[in-house]
């Protein structure tokens, strides 16, 4: 089947050129086309053509007055939670932070006891909604993580729900292990035993059953140290996964040279990176993934994104969608804060959601630019010009989401 989109004004392909990444100053060229239509053939995109070419397509859609971006790609996000705290975030205006929330049993815990607390179909009924929410604003590829259980049967709960929508939806789901979120209150005072659990029990488990593609760890001075995260990632380094981490979001306490030992995928967070480790992650190949509405929820200060792209970094964007420091799940409104407040230009933030956030994942040699043989996954806006997306603040102006070629969204108000 032949599907032809035509008569956008334009399209944006953040064309890779053989890359699987953009960086530094190559950030802002997201090479647009103008009187091109695109090709669809078997779930890829098989040509981009001028408009005036003569193709017999099966199914037209009309893209007129639109312009186009690649389907957008959510590298960061903790999806799948139960339960509230509402109360916590009342907590922070009066003045209380989030590591007091988290010593005092709020933060990651409680999200644990309601995950806990809820069955398979539970949880399932939770998440179905927020994905949903994502599509419709032009997400094709989102990652969710677990840990929000921290235990072998809360954990692969998580993870089986993660995957029953892995295989049930429309979209890309990319399911991540972060069963070193937080140590659960029965191992508080027993870290070996859950380190134990985690390397002996779970990895192992997850890689058999290809529950998780990979592993995740929250280092902080409240979750785990560097000498507990190498642990587990050299064991599942071991075993096949790919490895991210959460680093430099509170305290920088040895996360980028953890990173670089590895070889890992991303750095996410990095609020309180370090100038010299910004020199040491510019020179890599790690995606360092920027999480701004972190910053806005918590009132806390942002990653120094203008730094990092000048020293020559790969930076991505995300919502860190979670309960408790940033209960945000819009996407375009993390794309309006990495303009106002980490002054990135629209372009490196268009590269940003896209190309960098798939290669985050592992995944931009099939996803994240519109180019001939990769996933035909397109964000399609109701806007004359890219600056609107970032100037409606709070307005979803995504009119259509195509995944695999299939419109699977369509906006009723535009």
């Amino acid at each position: 089947m032949i599907t032809l989109i035509k008569n956008a004004s334009q399209i944006f392909t953040v064309e890779s050129k053989g890359k699987l990444f953009k960086r530094g100053n190559d950030l802002k060229n997201i090479c647009p086309l103008t009187n091109h239509s695109i090709v669809i053939e078997d779930e890829l995109i098989k040509d981009l053509v001028t408009n005036n070419s003569s193709i017999k397509a099966d199914e037209i859609i009309d893209a007129k007055n639109c312009i186009i971006l690649p389907g957008l790609v959510e590298c960061h996000t903790h999806s799948a939670f139960a339960g509230s705290r509402s109360n916590e975030f009342l907590m922070r205006l009066k003045g209380a932070t989030y590591e007091e929330i988290a010593n005092a049993g709020g933060g990651i815990i409680s999200t644990m006891k309601a995950v806990r607390d809820s069955s398979f179909d539970e949880l399932i009924n939770l998440l179905y909604p927020r994905i949903n929410h994502f599509i419709s604003q032009g997400v094709t590829t989102l990652e969710i993580k677990s840990g929000y259980g921290l235990s072998f049967y809360d954990e692969i709960k998580l993870l089986q729900v993660i995957n029953y929508f892995k295989k049930n939806s429309a979209i890309n789901i990319v399911p991540t292990f972060l069963g070193a979120h937080t140590f659960p209150p029965e191992y508080r005072n027993d870290h070996k035993s859950y380190l134990e659990l985690i390397i002996n029990q779970l990895l192992p488990f997850i890689k058999k059953n290809n529950l998780a593609e990979a592993v995740d760890a929250f280092l902080e001075t409240s979750a785990f140290n560097s000498n507990e995260v190498d642990l587990i990632f050299s064991n599942a380094k071991k075993l096949g996964f790919n490895l991210r981490l959460h680093t430099d979001q509170f305290n920088s306490i040895g996360g980028i040279d953890l990173a670089i030992k590895h070889k890992i995928n991303s750095v996410d967070h990095l609020e309180v990176i370090k100038d010299e480790d910004i020199e040491k992650i510019s020179k890599t190949k790690i995606a360092s993934v920027l999480l701004p509405g972190v910053s806005f929820f918590l009132d806390y200060q942002f990653a120094p994104a203008r730094k990092l792209i000048d020293h020559n970094a790969i930076i991505a964007l995300s919502t860190d969608f979670n309960p408790g420091s940033s209960h945000i799940p819009n996407i375009q409104f993390i794309m309006q804060l990495a303009a106002l407040k980490m002054k990135m230009s629209i372009e490196e933030i268009i590269s940003a959601v896209t190309l960098n956030s798939a290669f985050a994942l592992g995944l931009s040699d099939k996803i994240g630019s519109i180019e001939i043989g990769k996933e035909a996954s397109f964000a399609i806006f109701n806007a004359k010009d890219i600056s609107e997306l970032i100037y409606h603040i709070g307005y979803n102006l995504n009119k259509f989401t195509i995944s695999k070629g299939k419109i699977i969204y369509t906006n009723p108000e535009l």
